[in-house]
């Protein structure tokens, strides 16, 4: 122990930190919150001053990134296929009101979700939980007035003002019940929006509902949403509702947040564009937290551009509830919206193809991660050829598309990963080994109170709901023992445990720069969804990569298999590589439009989709390697 302290301290020295306790649960407690049980994120990283701005894309085809009204009213698609910035331009224009875009996505989720607060199948999409719609409608009244006056006077009104979105049961939302997915949250409302539903709604954002999510956020897998394509799918989790409802045209765009997979599963799950920031790019505060540190919260949407405005709109500092906002480089440029010019916008570009980026893949009932084998191999066929002409597509916008070994993240040691999934032991609490995520996420959710806010919610429920908020909360069904493990963690194992974490991201990033790569290219889903009634991905179990080193991706549709189903692929880079990840997205999107653009039929009910689960208190019973939780996800590995 004495020489990881002496290790702690050196290294503190080299960073900058001042010596002295880390003591930050006082400072992060909010006394409100967007729900009983929400909380707040935990700082990660150096502070911005030692950061530089990430380098601008160059300058785009357009001073304005809106499209003309004109041209949007000539396509003759129906008001609710278009994308958020083309709604944007007629809103703009006083070409449509968000009283009546409003109402258009109201009749569809009327005519097409099903029952409501129905945390199960219900033959319909389930893409929402629970609406309001009156107080949607009189959200996009005022939406409407503002826009008036802003055309009257000359005024600028906010590009989505007016714009109808739906977000996560996890996300606060004031005046809605916040349930994260089960209804073991009963009684659970929102006292304040979450900072970026507040961030939304000062640009004139209107709510429309909750969408549905898997069961305590916990697990990639899900199965409350019919697949925007074809309700046999899964849709993905567990922002499953928010990767449904846009490309089934129910919102022109919607939340979701993600802790190991959730934002980028059901964007890949159901087609659309999507991003996942890096860690404090967006503040969670208000958020119904899983694993404080890793949570991040995203846009998924229809297209790259429409997923920059409203990433746009959310970034910001928020010290007090959320400090890894401190974190974001000063100067950092907002996200365009806009496709370079030019024939080779991608120019000047490397994008990796990872050789060591192992794929963890379904093994009869088991999962197996198939080490030295390299991972496009993997791919369905019809997933591999839409990768090699994604390859040539890249390549002729002008990117150097190179294969690279990156970390291997099955090698434990300093050298490779020292942190995620590592079973290193850097203390013990009543015989519980205390690995580096251990060290990290534990005391994470020590500062917010994660169990103790739980623990007092439950004491308010009816016992069947305080027995179900125990077993997922309390270790061994005991709340005292949950909040031990959390809190026993010394400060010099909670530092070694996010130097490992710093080291792992750092690790990762040099071999990015050693083979000269900006960011990589892969596939989170190197085959078609499982059906909702095997709920097994076929294959990339190791969801939990981008958040444990706090890199963002973007996910993006570039075809479909010949059944019909969405393929898309995903770039990832170094923490706070966004403008350069969502301008490339942006980029290929402007020159394969085919591909964003296509939309599903409405489903016709099937006679064979009668999975009868039942609505319950109890987590779904998918793979848990497929996980969201970290802690879970680690355990299940080794």
């Amino acid at each position: 122990m004495a020489e990881v302290e002496a290790a702690v301290a050196e290294k503190d020295r080299e960073d900058g930190f001042l010596p002295g306790p880390m003591n930050r649960r006082s400072f992060l407690v909010r006394t409100g919150g967007a729900a009983a049980v929400a909380g707040t994120a935990t700082a990660l990283g150096p502070a911005a001053s030692v950061l530089a701005a990430p380098k601008a894309p160059s300058s785009s085809s357009s001073a304005s990134p809106l499209p003309s009204a004109q041209a949007v009213l000539a396509d003759g698609r129906d008001l609710v296929d278009h994308e958020v910035v083309e709604l944007a331009a007629l809103l703009q224009a006083g070409e449509v009101s968000s009283a009546e875009l409003t109402q258009a996505y109201l009749d569809r989720i009327n005519a097409l979700n099903g029952p409501f607060e129905t945390y199960a199948d219900n033959n319909h999409y389930n893409a929402f939980v629970r609406i309001d719609a009156d107080a949607a409608l009189a959200a996009a009244r005022t939406a409407d007035e503002l826009l008036a006056a802003g055309r009257r006077d000359g005024t600028a009104v906010p590009f989505l003002c007016g714009i109808p979105m739906g977000f996560k049961d996890s996300i606060g939302t004031n005046g809605y019940a916040q349930q994260n997915g089960t209804v073991a949250f009963l009684g659970n409302l929102a006292i304040e929006d979450s900072t970026p539903v507040a961030h939304l709604r000062a640009k004139g954002v209107v709510p429309l509902g909750i969408t549905v999510c898997s069961a305590y956020s916990g697990t990639i897998a899900g199965t409350f949403s019919g697949n925007a394509w074809d309700l046999d799918y899964v849709p993905g989790g567990s922002s499953q509702g928010s990767g449904v409802a846009p490309i089934a045209r129910l919102a022109a765009a919607t939340l979701g947040e993600e802790t190991g997979g959730s934002i980028i599963f059901p964007a890949a799950c159901n087609g659309a564009s999507a991003i996942k920031p890096s860690q404090g790019l967006v503040s969670t505060a208000g958020v119904m937290p899983l694993s404080p540190g890793y949570d991040t919260i995203g846009p998924i949407t229809r297209s790259g551009r429409d997923a920059a405005l409203i990433m746009n709109a959310l970034i910001g500092e928020d010290p007090f509830g959320d400090p890894q906002t401190l974190a974001v480089p000063a100067g950092f440029p907002s996200l365009s919206l806009t496709p370079r010019l030019g024939s080779k916008p991608l120019a000047g570009t490397t994008i990796g193809i990872n050789k060591t980026d192992w794929l963890t893949v379904a093994v009869g009932e088991t999962t197996e991660t198939k080490r030295n084998v390299d991972p496009q191999s993997l791919y369905g066929a019809p997933h591999l050829a839409a990768f090699e002409r994604l390859r040539g597509e890249l390549t002729s916008m002008g990117a150097k598309v190179v294969e690279f070994n990156g970390v291997d993240f099955l090698e434990f040691s300093e050298e490779a990963n020292p942190y995620y999934n590592n079973p290193d032991a850097l203390m013990t609490i009543e015989g519980v080994n205390v690995t580096p995520a251990n060290a990290v996420v534990n005391p994470n959710r020590y500062d917010i109170r994660y169990t103790e806010a739980v623990r007092e919610f439950a004491e308010t429920r009816p016992s069947a709901q305080a027995t179900e908020l125990l077993k997922q909360y309390g270790r061994q069904e005991d709340w005292d023992k949950a909040i031990l493990q959390q809190s026993a963690i010394t400060t010099a194992v909670r530092r070694e445990g996010e130097r490992r974490r710093r080291k792992w991201a750092a690790n990762y990033k040099a071999a990015f720069d050693e083979a000269g790569v900006d960011f990589m290219v892969v596939m989170t889903l190197g085959d078609k969804p499982a059906l909702r009634a095997d709920s097994r991905y076929p294959c990339r179990r190791n969801n939990q990569l981008a958040n444990s080193m706090s890199f963002p991706m973007v996910s993006f549709p570039i075809g479909y298999d010949p059944e019909g189903m969405p393929i898309c692929a995903q770039f990832k880079g170094p923490r706070f590589s966004e403008p350069q990840l969502v301008q490339a997205m942006v980029d290929y999107q402007a020159r394969h439009p085919e591909h964003h653009t296509a939309r599903p039929p409405d489903y016709e009910e099937k006679a064979s989709m009668k999975l009868s689960r039942k609505q319950s208190l109890a987590l779904e019973t998918e793979d848990l390697s497929l996980s969201s939780d970290p802690l879970i996800s680690e355990e299940n590995f080794r």
